[in-house]
């Protein structure tokens, strides 16, 4: 049986769900909130997600006495926090909001409403003959033939509202986590980017959750807002892929700053790449390790710039290749 032999028999267009279902995460209106736009929503989350996240850490922070369980997770005290930072809390809040309001400005030109895409019986019958040649390589005409007309219609279903968006998301973290490991080590390894832009960040000795975002306007602009933003483009997100991309980034960073080991957080149990990992970063003797962020490890793994906490309180700090092009930076 050809390939042509199976589109004869069992159109791709039949494959198509007659009346579109949607699954649970799918609001099937306008807009998610009614009288917010979905680009607007895009914005407006990330940044109500980081206050929000960030005061619950910040409470435990201010009133340790009320959380006593937290004791053992706790990376650093309260007291360490106060005497090892440079910078007061009122800079940090005033850095972060002049950098979510830049972020916010830029993102009102660049983030636009889906127009056109929003036809899923369209995208689906789009989807159809690839899903046909695809299961005909794979499974052979005669055999795709017979799973198709069993399971075809499921396939696509699963393909078009799981596996594709699955695949863009895992793209996008990827690419983040390309995009500011390179950045975040070039900010480092140059002395000039160091010290006219990233030591900003580094004046905080001992993280906390809603210093997260806290750095040099220009440094929170190339690493965090253009980065993300290049990342959602180049997966071809839809606005509300992108809302849940930029929330899970801005989730994921302010955890990352909490100030606690915590493993049955699901960000720490997710992701290697957690407070702990972070926190070594911001240690004199992990400056210049544990680059990766916000994500994964494996460009430190790669490029041998990661530091286990072992290592690090063993005082077994290994070298670091050299990126030829950097000058060499902070020591």
């Amino acid at each position: 049986m050809s390939n042509s032999s199976v589109y004869e028999s069992f159109p791709p267009y039949n494959l198509v769900p007659d009346p579109v279902t949607f699954p649970f995460y799918y609001a099937p209106r306008p807009s998610v909130i009614p009288g917010l736009s979905d680009a607007h929503l895009a914005l407006l989350a990330p940044i109500i997600v980081y206050w929000c996240y960030s005061l619950i850490f910040h409470l435990f922070d201010t009133w340790p006495e009320q959380f006593p369980w937290l004791d053992k997770y706790r990376i650093h005290d309260s007291a360490e926090i106060k005497s090892r930072n440079l910078v007061t809390k009122a800079q940090v809040v005033r850095a972060v909001i002049l950098q979510q309001a830049i972020q916010t400005a830029l993102g009102l030109w660049w983030v636009e409403e889906d127009r056109g895409k929003t036809n899923h019986a369209a995208a689906m019958r789009d989807l159809a003959p690839w899903v046909v040649s695809i299961s005909n390589i794979v499974l052979g005409p005669r055999t795709s033939l017979t799973v198709l007309q069993r399971y075809g219609t499921p396939i696509v279903e699963f393909v078009y509202w799981w596996a594709i968006p699955a695949i863009q998301l895992l793209f996008a973290t990827f690419f983040i986590d390309t995009w500011q490991y390179f950045w975040h080590r070039a900010f480092h390894v140059n002395k000039y980017l160091y010290r006219q832009f990233h030591s900003h960040h580094h004046r905080l000795y001992v993280p906390y959750a809603f210093g997260a975002l806290y750095n040099h306007p220009l440094e929170g602009l190339i690493l965090d807002t253009v980065g993300t933003a290049i990342a959602e483009a180049a997966s071809f997100m839809t606005v509300r892929q992108a809302c849940f991309l930029f929330m899970l980034a801005t989730f994921k960073t302010v955890d990352d700053h909490c100030g606690y080991a915590i493993w049955w957080d699901p960000f720490q149990l997710l992701f290697g790449n957690n407070a702990d990992y972070h926190d070594i970063h911001h240690q004199q003797a992990g400056i210049k390790r544990n680059f990766s962020q916000p994500f994964f490890t494996h460009w430190d793994a790669i490029l041998n710039t990661r530091l286990t906490r072992r290592d690090f309180e063993s005082g077994k700090v290994k070298g670091v290749q050299a990126i030829h092009f950097f000058a060499q930076g902070p020591s």
